[in-house]
């Protein structure tokens, strides 16, 4: 058996998407199962140490996670070249220094969005990374969503026809903490602290759409702070400075419209916290995190406007759930294994850099639309 040890600096794991997604259903799973197989005889093992400030906390998640070397001291494993990869889930407003210094040491690069504050930042490392010939990752998870998948394998069947719009609805209600304890960050509300609904989802929302739908090219947005004060980790009350709802309109090359509205402030009454709508000449579909609903143009209804009466038509009623044809994994873990299979193997990988400062690019986009209450166009990079 051939095996190939890929030695990563984890970051930032302390976190809480670092933690779950990223350490414990990523590459603890996948040193769990052996490693990434690439034939009968060769496997793929990666070798983690853990990086962070709190040592507790670190040795904690090593006993967890069955990784057994974590350090305080990033720079000491920065020059070891026992490490070819570093990893990044740290605030964002920390990433692009750590990054920097990762790309002066050779490490091919895998981090967390948004890549930097800005697009210049984001832009920089970019060009840093290729000027140094390494190879780069940016997390696009929901791209690997099985709800995401089915549609793709919808669009890739033609059972949309022509594609008219997409209608993304995001969020959830995230308490305040002045009676239920809110169950995200502080600083995802303090823009002094780079949060902010705009900056956290129109970097996914340009990767779904450039990947799915088409390139987007213009972008009208509208921010909202809805809740003025919430409680911080301490129990203490703070002015929140950051937007927490955003509605947004796209347009994308090809014609089609997009939709999203992403929020912080709404209650649930929809298959799930993530929903695309997709209507197309042929048939609609609408996909949540893992399941998919469809309604061909053959099984559509004919509803009349009329007030005066109950509604005589069911709507829930004429939609077919995707069956599971396919057995899909953890969409952080099917990424991670794609970005160590180039690592080892050279096999593409698209999703880079560029890729990440594309999304930064419309985040920023959306906040000048919304600052100027106008539709933005948006030029390649």
């Amino acid at each position: 058996m051939t095996t190939h040890t890929i030695g990563i600096i984890m970051n930032g794991v302390t976190g809480r998407m670092g933690t779950n997604q990223h350490l414990l259903r990523s590459i603890a799973a996948i040193r769990q199962q052996g490693g990434v197989k690439l034939s009968a005889d060769e496997v793929i093992m990666p070798d983690p140490i853990l990086v962070g400030r709190n040592e507790a906390k670190l040795k904690d998640l090593c006993e967890r996670s069955g990784v057994d070397k974590y350090t305080t001291d990033l720079d000491s494993v920065m020059s070891d070249p026992q490490y070819q990869v570093y990893f990044d889930a740290q605030v964002t407003g920390r990433r692009a220094t750590a990054v920097k210094k990762a790309i002066e040491a050779g490490k091919h690069i895998y981090c967390e969005k948004p890549t930097g504050t800005s697009v210049a930042e984001a832009m920089e490392l970019y060009e840093l990374a290729e000027k140094a010939g390494i190879k780069h990752g940016v997390v696009q998870d929901k791209l690997w969503l099985p709800g995401m998948l089915k549609l793709k394998r919808l669009m890739e069947n033609d059972f949309f026809g022509e594609i008219l719009s997409v209608r993304g609805e995001f969020g959830y209600w995230v308490f305040e903490g002045h009676s239920v304890p809110a169950q995200r960050p502080s600083w995802n509300y303090r823009k002094e602290d780079d949060g902010g609904i705009i900056v956290d989802m129109l970097c996914h929302w340009r990767y779904v759409l450039d990947n799915l739908f088409g390139n987007v090219k213009s972008v009208s947005c509208l921010g909202a702070t809805h809740i003025a004060e919430r409680i911080d980790e301490q129990g203490n009350p703070y002015k929140c400075t950051a937007d927490d709802a955003c509605y947004a309109t796209f347009e994308l090359e090809g014609g089609v419209i997009a939709q999203f509205n992403s929020s912080w402030t709404t209650r649930v009454r929809r298959d799930d916290l993530l929903t695309l709508h997709v209507d197309g000449t042929k048939g609609s579909a609408v996909a949540g995190l893992r399941e998919c609903v469809t309604q061909h143009y053959g099984n559509t209804p004919k509803p009349v406007w009329n007030p005066d009466i109950k509604q005589p038509i069911d709507f829930f009623d004429g939609w077919s759930k995707v069956p599971e044809q396919e057995v899909f994994d953890n969409a952080f873990k099917a990424q991670w294994e794609l970005f160590l299979k180039h690592i080892v193997k050279d096999t593409p990988f698209p999703w880079g850099l560029k890729e990440g400062a594309k999304g930064v690019q419309l985040a920023e986009l959306g906040i000048e639309s919304w600052e100027k209450r106008c539709w933005v166009d948006v030029e390649a990079l």
